[in-house]
């Protein structure tokens, strides 16, 4: 059964607030803003046709209130309510709130996002549904004995992780027997202080694996399709910092098999909507579920890039009812797209967070180009939310174009007043590991350190003091040398 949405409210801040409300716009849908104190000039919520200030700037005093955002949006007449990603995205009881309250909820259902939200009930969900599991125990681990005696059985390294949340908390690598008790109480405490929930697993430890993720759309009508896959190994923390599409590594074969067993997987659980099936892809080929995250993942746009298709628009259009208007036979790969998350973090410092004023913030153009973000020149980045600036995306004709395209755009952005990634992001774009595709989730552990960037910064100082000197000595065929330090200069900026 169709329904309309004429009017949509979204439940977040920054660039993925701002994204979902261009999408909606084009389609002649009227978009309302929530902002915390901390965004009240906010891009997205001067973009929205309308805006309704929900609290304080902590989340939890603001954009986690989802009881506070549901009165907003039936006070206003609200049709739909999309989450983003974040906050309230993942959480069931928002989502079955929300349509108990008679408004849309743009994304699965409450019992999809339960089901998938836990990594062990997800595990028995897709078990029945020939979907590749990594060797494991089957359920919580409740007797560390019998815990101790299966890590045995699958074989050393193995790792412990906690049933709920993400992002690497509660998660733990553990290389020897004796020691496994120590390694699980830690993960155990870990899990119960960040989910509220102390429940964790065993599974064998995949030694030097890719992480590759799986788009899915799927409408009512019980038509799955898979978007093709995302290459998302560059991590630091456990968590993605550089994604690509498609994958270097995987064949055709390859991809209809991973393609073929996230579509089960969405059919595991009766999904609605757009999600992503996550796997870890071991050396030679084999390939194991992960986990599923039911919701637009920060990396969409790369997708979007390849396939020519708007996710968000396909979620708007799944939410109202109506059915997928192409099928997988159509659906193509043309060219290749990277995006890189550019934090204000020092990459320099174990990448911890930083904070401060945007003095200067001019975004790359050109051919290929894309940056999505929420800040303008003049802002803060809060101490509150999550540290991401932008997300660049590049996109060629091949991964050798889009390579040399974000090292331009990298080039090109001019940030100044807080520390960012762009010149790890730099560093990766130059390393012969990403250049040959030959990476995997240790990219930064076996390749990177602050070293490294500290010798970049000193040869971009060295080349602007030649640069100088030949200057003042009337050196006309050295102005070119100027011209490529000016351009780098968000590295000086940054130190």
């Amino acid at each position: 059964m169709s329904r309309i949405i004429s009017k949509i409210l979204v439940a977040n801040r920054g660039e993925i607030a701002l994204r979902i409300m261009r999408s909606a716009r084009e389609m002649g849908i009227l978009t309302v803003a929530v902002y915390s104190e901390a965004d009240r000039r906010a891009p997205h919520v001067l973009f929205a046709d309308e805006a309704v200030f929900i609290g304080p700037a902590p989340s939890s005093e603001s954009y986690l209130k989802g009881d506070r955002i549901i009165n907003v949006a039936k006070e206003l007449g609200v049709d739909a309510i999309h989450p983003g990603y974040g906050f309230l995205s993942e959480n069931a009881e928002f989502a079955a709130s929300v349509e108990q309250a008679g408004m849309i909820f743009v994304g699965p259902r409450s019992y999809a996002i339960r089901i998938m939200g836990d990594k062990l009930s997800a595990k028995a969900a897709v078990a029945d549904f020939n979907v590749p599991l990594i060797p494991g125990s089957d359920g919580e681990v409740t007797e560390v004995d019998r815990a101790k005696e299966l890590a045995s059985e699958i074989g050393f390294p193995i790792m412990i992780k906690a049933s709920a949340g993400g992002g690497g908390k509660g998660m733990r690598i553990v290389h020897y027997p004796e020691d496994f008790d120590a390694q699980l109480e830690r993960a155990v405490s870990e899990a119960t202080n960040s989910f509220g929930n102390g429940a964790v697993f065993v599974e064998k430890y995949i030694e030097d694996p890719r992480h590759i993720e799986i788009q899915i759309l799927a409408d009512e009508y019980g038509n799955v399709v898979h978007l093709f896959e995302r290459e998302c190994s560059i991590q630091r923390r456990h968590q993605k910092v550089i994604e690509e599409a498609p994958s270097v590594v995987l064949t055709e074969a390859l991809r209809e098999a991973m393609g073929e067993a996230a579509v089960n997987v969405a059919k595991a659980c009766d999904y609605r909507g757009a999600g992503t099936v996550e796997f870890i892809f071991e050396p030679g080929g084999k390939f194991y579920f992960l986990e599923m995250n039911t919701r637009l993942q920060v990396e969409h746009p790369v997708t979007e890039q390849i396939t020519g298709i708007d996710l968000v628009k396909q979620q708007i259009r799944i939410a109202e009812g109506h059915e997928l208007d192409f099928d997988q036979e159509s659906l193509t790969i043309k060219g290749h797209a990277i995006e890189v998350r550019v934090y204000a973090e020092n990459a320099k410092e174990n990448f911890m967070p930083a904070t401060g004023k945007l003095y200067e913030y001019k975004r790359p153009q050109g051919l290929g180009i894309r940056v999505d973000d929420g800040l303008e020149q003049g802002m803060e980045v809060s101490i509150y939310y999550d540290p991401m600036i932008a997300k660049l995306i590049t996109f060629g004709a091949n991964r050798e174009d889009a390579i040399a395209r974000m090292r331009r755009a990298i080039s090109e952005y001019r940030i100044s007043g807080v520390q960012t990634t762009l010149d790890f992001a730099n560093f990766v774009m130059n390393h012969s590991a990403f250049i040959s595709g030959e990476f995997s989730t240790h990219f930064v552990e076996k390749y990177f350190t602050a070293g490294a960037l500290r010798a970049e910064d000193d040869d971009l100082e060295a080349l602007g003091a030649a640069a100088v000197a030949n200057l003042l000595h009337g050196v006309k065929s050295q102005q070119h040398v100027v011209s490529n330090v000016k351009s780098s200069r968000w590295k000086t900026n940054r130190s």
